[in-house]
């Protein structure tokens, strides 16, 4: 599927991250992690997080955006996806866009971007998206008590390696 036809009104079209993306972005983050992940604690403002979105994830890592047309309007961002070299930093929904193929679609951008393989870090209590990654070959490599993030909640490091 070409990233600029969609088969049908609503699907999600991926284009590359805008300076001007960083406020939606980052309410996107904050709804989306709010939702998945109520039990995490809030360590930064939503104002240092906009700084933080704007200063160093926008421009240190490769960003697509998924964008979504509902009922004729503008393209909305309703996802994203960050990559640091084989590293996969963020994916991210907006809360009512599961389980529509959208975060396939922006796994598929992390692995055209990687295509040697990716790394990636989640929460172990992330059901979730422990179980995104484990339906598209991502496997568990090592569990962590959560000292190595700022939440200190353990985690857990998945690979994938493509076939071949």
């Amino acid at each position: 599927m070409s990233s600029d036809s969609p088969p049908y009104p609503d699907a999600a079209l991926l284009r590359e991250a805008r300076v001007e993306d960083a406020d939606r972005l980052t309410r996107l983050f904050l709804d989306s992690r709010a939702a998945a992940m109520p039990y995490l604690t809030r360590v930064h403002s939503d104002e240092a997080t906009l700084g933080w979105m704007t200063h160093v994830v926008l421009p240190a890592t490769d960003v697509w955006v998924a964008e979504v047309r509902e009922g004729g309007g503008p393209a909305e961002p309703v996802g994203f996806v960050s990559v640091d070299g084989d590293e996969l930093e963020h994916l991210y929904l907006r809360p009512d866009m599961l389980r529509r193929g959208i975060g396939t679609l922006l796994l598929a951008k992390a692995r055209e971007r990687s295509p040697q393989g990716l790394a990636l870090y989640t929460f172990q209590r992330n059901a979730g998206a422990r179980a995104f990654y484990e339906r598209h070959g991502f496997t568990s490599v090592g569990f962590d008590d959560g000292s190595r993030n700022e939440e200190n909640e353990p985690d857990v490091r998945y690979r994938w390696i493509p076939a071949g």
